[in-house]
């Protein structure tokens, strides 16, 4: 996850104080690290059968899901593993009938306990319930305004029905986020769906880039232009610095393209380049992709992935080895692969000039596309000027990409 509103916040203290803080540098993982945040599946079931689910998810029940019994003893390895961070998802995590003694389980034993939702179920008395649970924060997926958001989630009125479920939970106090997955046909309700954080006094908004996994690695046709990215980041940017110089409290992050950070980076040269070099080393700390690092998955079924993007390969199952163990255990090439330093990757990444700040980017793109996890990540929206590349004629020829312009070929979306 990129962090738009720390850094934002971290250049208006700049320009007022006139100092740019030092860099915090992420730690390679150790024994006495802390593990990673691990967003975990507890169900695959979902009232939904969204266009960009990575799950595959629909509303019937799944077999060997893993007992609460198992998710208790789970959570219990997590703790001793240092895990801060679970991020409770489905499907719809809702639908599972033990949700709140899991979450009263995980608020007792310390840890930030989030709530990944679409929130169709969510009415008063749910909220109610959620909020008394004592959730840390609650993502509600809103793909766009009304009949937008609707067409992606395939219900007529989930829009309205989301949008309850956000006043509702905001009315009590929670803490409540908006994300939205940007294809070209949803970028266009962007701003609406900044200015309706504004007006219903969100939290948080999550912009996440699409991801070619489950039914978002079908529709991977249809992923957003890189112009249409590289303007949805600049509206994003110009908010957020817009909310830190107000001293506001909103906060906007972005996920599953790092090249986010580089882009930043072009952003402070434009805006602010006395702070260009500060920045720089900022986000070399920060690092990039984290996945098989700081990020981990727990599926339904408890097998272990990089996270959320991977259920394509497993790691290994809770049910048969400890997290703990299973994370830590290089063996799997694609976990020595994520967990080198730096990892070893190919065409336009191997000759990026800001590797040390996106990290190779998204890797399970790169393998979707190509078969091969290392390649060049095909979703970078970055040009070979803005990375220094010179060596075109030595690219991946996989790739559905100009070496240019590098803009993805489009068709709509049909009807499934």
């Amino acid at each position: 996850m990129f962090r738009i509103s720390q850094f934002m916040h971290e250049l208006a203290r700049a320009e007022a104080t006139g100092m740019y803080p030092p860099p915090l540098r992420r730690g390679t993982p150790n024994a006495s690290a802390p593990g990673p945040v691990v967003i975990w599946n507890l169900i695959r079931r979902c009232n939904l059968t969204c266009k960009h689910c990575y799950a595959f998810s629909a509303d019937h029940d799944y077999p060997d899901e893993l007992s609460k019994d198992e998710v208790f003893g789970v959570m219990e390895d997590l703790k001793a593993f240092r895990v801060p961070v679970l991020i409770l998802s489905g499907g719809e995590p809702l639908m599972r009938p033990d949700i709140f003694e899991i979450a009263e389980r995980a608020k007792a034993m310390k840890f930030y306990v989030g709530l990944s939702t679409n929130g169709t179920l969510i009415d008063e008395p749910l909220a109610r319930r959620i909020h008394e649970t004592g959730f840390d924060y609650v993502g509600i997926s809103l793909d766009g305004i009304g009949a937008t958001h609707d067409k992606f989630r395939r219900l007529q009125g989930a829009f309205d029905r989301s949008l309850a479920a956000v006043r509702h939970l905001q009315k009590l106090g929670t803490k409540v986020g908006l994300r939205f997955t940007m294809t070209e046909l949803n970028a266009h309700d962007l701003p609406n769906l900044l200015e309706l954080m504004q007006v219903e006094g969100v939290d948080k908004f999550y912009f996440s880039h699409l991801n070619y996994a489950g039914r978002g690695n079908i529709h991977r046709g249809k992923d957003a232009r890189h112009v249409a990215t590289r303007q949805a980041l600049d509206l994003l940017y110009s908010t957020a610095w817009a909310d830190a110089q107000a001293g506001g409290h909103h906060e906007y992050v972005t996920g599953n393209n790092d090249a986010d950070g580089v882009y930043l980076l072009q952003w402070v040269e434009q805006h602010l380049p006395r702070w260009k070099d500060s920045v720089r080393e900022r986000l070399i700390a920060w690092g990039g992709n984290s996945s098989g690092v700081n990020v981990a998955n727990i599926d339904n079924v408890g097998e272990v992935h990089p996270d959320t993007m991977w259920w394509h390969h497993g790691l290994g199952n809770v049910k048969a080895r400890p997290f703990s163990e299973i994370w830590m255990d290089t063996s799997d090439p694609l976990m020595a692969g994520l967990k080198a330093k730096p990892r070893r990757v190919s065409g336009r990444c191997s000759a990026c000039r800001h590797f040390a700040i996106c990290g190779g980017n998204t890797r399970v793109r790169a393998q979707q596309v190509t078969g091969n996890a290392w390649a060049e990540d095909p979703g970078c929206y970055l040009t070979d000027e803005e990375i220094g590349f010179e060596g075109g004629h030595n690219r991946v020829e996989t790739t559905a990409f100009s070496s240019r312009r590098r803009v993805i070929e489009l068709v709509p979306f049909g009807d499934d």
